[in-house]
């Protein structure tokens, strides 16, 4: 009798043993998540936290536009066919042939700064019947004709384009319209046979024509990294189109947007341009090294890197962040159940053994 009540202390023992081994585990793995998700928003929130916006008003381009294109009255210059009406600055209308733009007047000395770009693509073209597409710009160069939607080639900046219409048909798994994000010297040409892919930073496919919703193209610059969003679904929400840290741009350069058609059109329409300054917390020795690095020409850190992994149309950097964040959680589910049924498996050679 004595031995059956030993045998069933040592069983209950034993039960509440691997009870509070497997309690300890789920605590542990439940720390180890908290922890994730912790450092998830922490990495998330940072740039939030120490940023602040300011609208700077001689940037920035909205309703009623007044004396926008007239000569000395207004921070925007009109270029070709572009026209205001009381609702968009309309940059080419849905005809063939046309090109225009419009220029700030005034340079920009900001070294952080995001823009806003609340804009419209629409006409009577039948999908891949229409065409060329718009650009935003931050260049050294302004108010030149050309062929970069509407622009001059070889611009020493950056450009943002909205390409509508797909030039090198052989590449099929690119879907147009499509963004393109685009570093300039001087001496870089665009090359509209390949739709611009060999200079591209990257990019991400917009349906942003006859749209009945607003559409809105967002460009950041904080601390030499580039980052391009679009909302363009009427959700309101932003979604990643390109991150690029080692973007390196001069002060001084001039924001401008400006569209072209050619034998297929579109109407391209500008309905605001909101530029904000961007109050960024840097450490003494940030500050210090920036004054050193004086940037002179536009360039990208890394570049051929870059190309490397274009080359294969990778993943954005969030994606990946995800991908590597969820397959970390994997495996360590894996690992505790791993675990537990090795010790129950341990529990019960033990058993059978004694």
């Amino acid at each position: 009798m004595a031995a059956v009540n030993s045998s069933k202390l040592c069983c209950s023992e034993s039960r509440l043993n691997v009870m509070f081994r497997w309690n300890r585990m789920i605590f542990k793995l439940h720390f180890m998540f908290t922890f994730l998700l912790l450092f998830v928003s922490l990495c998330f929130s940072d740039d939030d936290h120490e940023m602040e916006e300011f609208l700077k008003r001689e940037f920035s381009l909205s309703k009623p536009y007044q004396g926008v294109g007239s000569l000395g009255s207004s921070h925007w210059e009109l270029m070709g066919d572009a026209m205001v009406t009381t609702d968009q600055v309309r940059l080419t209308p849905d005809m063939q042939s046309r090109q225009g733009a419009v220029w700030s007047r005034i340079p920009c000395q900001l070294k952080d700064w995001e823009m806003q770009v609340h804009f419209k693509v629409h006409g009577q073209g039948k999908k891949n019947l229409n065409g060329d597409g718009l650009a935003i710009w931050y260049t050294k160069e302004r108010m030149q004709k050309g062929p970069v939607f509407g622009n001059m080639d070889n611009f020493t900046g950056l450009g943002v384009f909205v390409d509508t219409y797909p030039n090198e048909e052989k590449h099929i798994e690119r879907i147009f319209p499509y963004v393109i994000t685009m570093v300039g010297n001087g001496t870089i040409s665009y090359d509209h046979e390949r739709d611009g892919r060999h200079t591209e930073l990257g990019g991400c496919n917009a349906m942003v024509r006859n749209l009945k919703h607003d559409t809105f193209l967002f460009i950041r610059y904080v601390r030499r990294r580039l980052t391009v969003m679009i909302d363009i679904d009427g959700q309101h929400e932003w979604r990643d189109c390109l991150d690029i840290p080692g973007v390196r741009l001069p002060l001084g350069y001039y924001f401008g947007a400006s569209a072209i058609t050619g034998d297929l059109s579109d109407n391209h329409d500008i309905i605001s341009l909101k530029l904000y300054q961007l109050t960024v917390l840097r450490s003494k020795k940030e500050e210090e090294e920036e004054e050193q690095d004086v940037i002179t020409i536009p360039s990208v850190d890394n570049m051929e890197l870059l190309r490397l992994y274009q080359s294969e149309e990778g993943m954005s950097g969030l994606a990946i962040f995800f991908t590597v964040l969820f397959s970390m959680l994997g495996c360590i589910f894996l690992i505790v159940i791993g675990i537990v049924v090795y010790s129950q498996w341990n529990e019960r050679r033990r058993k059978r053994f004694y």
